[in-house]
């Protein structure tokens, strides 16, 4: 395998370094971020940010090279740095309550939002107001999952690279565009200018997603505006979209959390965007 025989000290500068970036402010001067677990270290091993390797670090333990001895090597011909690791480096390394045993240091791979306009989008996920970690992570996930072209995070949403927000992402950081702090109205105006038409998922909105589809409205480019987890998405925000859709809830639940109402808006707009002739919904008759 190649590695190294001696175990880095837990008090050497390299840990101590990676360790600081469970914190935004240290996250955003050195552009870096801690990607956990194999198969967000695999997918980081082999992208790629402004034309370098996304990996610059990777923290494993004994145990864990052996059993991911393929990763460990593309990493290494990826032109990252391998540390062999104890246990309790990477427990300090590590959010989670049973470390994987690989943490890897990543650079930024945030796109400008003007790329992700000039590719001419046809599914884009924003996220307005959204502020746990988690959620973020999951919604990019299915944003990734229904064949979105971009995510967007507003300047009022989460950090994109907290912690907990690439471990819920399970990957799909680094398989599609996202921008981020972008004000909700920039976001909004280069969409449209974009020609993709703006839909807000809201509880309490006027159209219904059912209805959207029966109508055979959805087939265009559509960006899907999700807001805060607890309060939804503001009436300034709401005024901004061409349509403001809900969710229908054919049973008692009270709603729908954030994540499983943008799987379903999303992978509404994907099966109509791929649907020949449009598309209908099971409501229709």
């Amino acid at each position: 395998m190649g590695t190294p025989a001696e175990l880095i000290s837990p008090r050497s500068p390299r840990v101590a370094a990676a360790r600081r970036l469970a914190r935004r402010n240290f996250r955003t001067r050195e552009r870096r971020f801690i990607a956990e677990g194999p198969q967000a270290v695999r997918e980081a091993v082999v992208h790629r940010s402004g034309g370098e390797p996304t990996l610059t670090e990777l923290f494993a333990t004994v145990d864990a090279a052996e059993r991911y001895a393929d990763i460990i090597r593309a990493a290494r011909e990826a032109g990252a740095r391998i540390h062999l690791a104890g246990d309790e480096v990477l427990a300090g390394l590590s959010q989670t309550i049973t470390p994987q045993g690989l943490v890897g240091v990543c650079r930024f791979l945030d796109s400008p939002f003007e790329e992700i306009l000039s590719a001419r989008p046809r599914l884009v996920a924003v996220l307005a107001h959204v502020r746990d970690p988690g959620n973020a992570g999951t919604v990019l996930r299915c944003a990734d999952a229904a064949g979105a072209d971009a995510v967007v995070l507003t300047d009022a949403s989460v950090d994109l690279y907290n912690p907990k927000s690439v471990r819920a992402s399970v990957g799909s950081h680094f398989h599609l565009p996202v921008a981020v702090g972008v004000p909700v109205e920039q976001a909004v105006a280069g969409l449209k200018a974009a020609g993709v038409r703006i839909l807000a998922a809201d509880g309490a909105g006027d159209d219904d997603l059912d209805a959207e589809l029966d109508a055979g409205t959805m087939g265009g480019p559509s960006a899907w505006i999700f807001g805060n987890e607890a309060w939804g998405l503001p009436e300034e925000t709401r005024a901004l979209a061409d349509a403001v859709v809900r969710v229908p809830i054919h049973g008692r639940a009270e709603s729908l959390n954030l994540a499983t109402a943008a799987a379903v808006c999303l992978y509404a707009s994907a099966r109509a965007q791929r649907a020949s002739g449009g598309c209908r919904s099971v409501t229709s008759t």
